[in-house]
């Protein structure tokens, strides 16, 4: 494994913490509803920062660790469309107002990207001393593929029934309405979790789950902890604006959860055959892009299809 000088981690770490302080502190100082072209400029301005950082990879460390940093992050940015999914029944049940969504994703990202930190470091750790357990992270991810393949509704999730849902306002002490864009408020001697928290808390908990698949999927395309780390959090942080350009419509792509599902299958097949046959890392990069490209042309197509069938009749 390629050592990574400590001077790549920290001109990353500044990076990352110098633009999410120009979000939070100069562009978004105050709540506001985020239009969908404004969202698309930050989608398009999070991913050609990422495939600058790619190039600079490719430069800096072989073609070999751009085309594995490149495919993790398309698996990560892909995967973080399930996270969207939730999102938008977490939003809507709590009926949070569109005005605090932005900030409340902010701050998801930046506890997600703490936990996912430590998951990856724990993470690499395991690896390094216990080889065989990514034959257990492989089947991990054929098995939750299969079972997104067969399981492609997300209508019948139910935020209401979500266990650390009941578990949180029964031990929290909750304020009974939205306190502003506050999390927390002090009222009669004491702190009070806003409606608003409670979303927050549960963004990170959805996160959480959903980093348990797709960090896996990392250690199917490279074992290299920078690589592995950088491609993770780089499609974490444009995750907030591509909620906002695909949250309206994010359910018209009908292939997609099938496309994720057999992504999952072929890294998760490609961890298990690593020690008979190791899959070229552009090869892999090949079959995600088709796979992915597949599924939401698919989407478009039957979208476009059922349109026009509409309008005849």
């Amino acid at each position: 494994m390629n050592e990574t000088p400590l001077s790549f981690w920290l001109a990353f770490h500044a990076g990352v913490f110098f633009l999410l302080g120009l979000d939070l502190f100069v562009l978004n100082r105050k709540s506001r509803v985020m239009s969908v072209s404004s969202a698309i400029v930050w989608s398009v301005g999070w991913v050609v920062l990422s495939l600058l950082f790619c190039s600079f990879v490719w430069h800096n460390k072989g073609s070999a660790k751009g085309i594995e940093f490149l495919t993790g992050y398309l698996i990560e940015y892909s995967l973080s469309v399930d996270n969207i999914f939730v999102f938008v029944l977490l939003f809507s049940y709590f009926k949070v107002p569109q005005e605090f969504q932005h900030r409340t994703l902010f701050w998801g990202v930046l506890g997600a990207l703490v936990m996912r930190g430590m998951m990856i470091y724990l993470g690499v750790l395991i690896v390094t001393r216990f080889e065989w357990v990514l034959y257990l992270f492989g089947l991990f991810l054929v098995v939750t593929g299969v079972k997104m393949f067969f399981h492609k509704d997300e209508g019948d999730m139910d935020p209401s029934k979500n266990p650390v849902l009941k578990f949180l306002r029964r031990v929290l002490p909750m304020t009974d309405s939205y306190e502003g864009n506050k999390f927390t408020v002090w009222k009669a001697g004491r702190f009070f979790f806003t409606p608003l928290g409670l979303v927050l808390i549960m963004v990170e908990t959805t996160d959480l789950m959903f980093a348990v698949d797709s960090i896996p999927a990392i250690f199917a395309v490279t074992q290299d902890p920078f690589i592995v780390y950088t491609s993770n959090i780089c499609a974490i942080l444009g995750l907030r604006s591509l909620y906002f350009v695909l949250a309206s419509f994010v359910h018209e792509f009908i292939y997609l959860k099938v496309g994720l599902a057999l992504v999952l299958i072929f890294v998760g097949t490609k961890m298990l055959l690593a020690h008979f046959y190791k899959i070229d890392p552009l090869i892999s990069l090949s079959v995600v892009c088709a796979i992915l490209g597949t599924a939401i042309a698919m989407s478009v197509a039957i979208k476009h299809w059922q349109q026009r069938h509409s309008t005849k009749i």
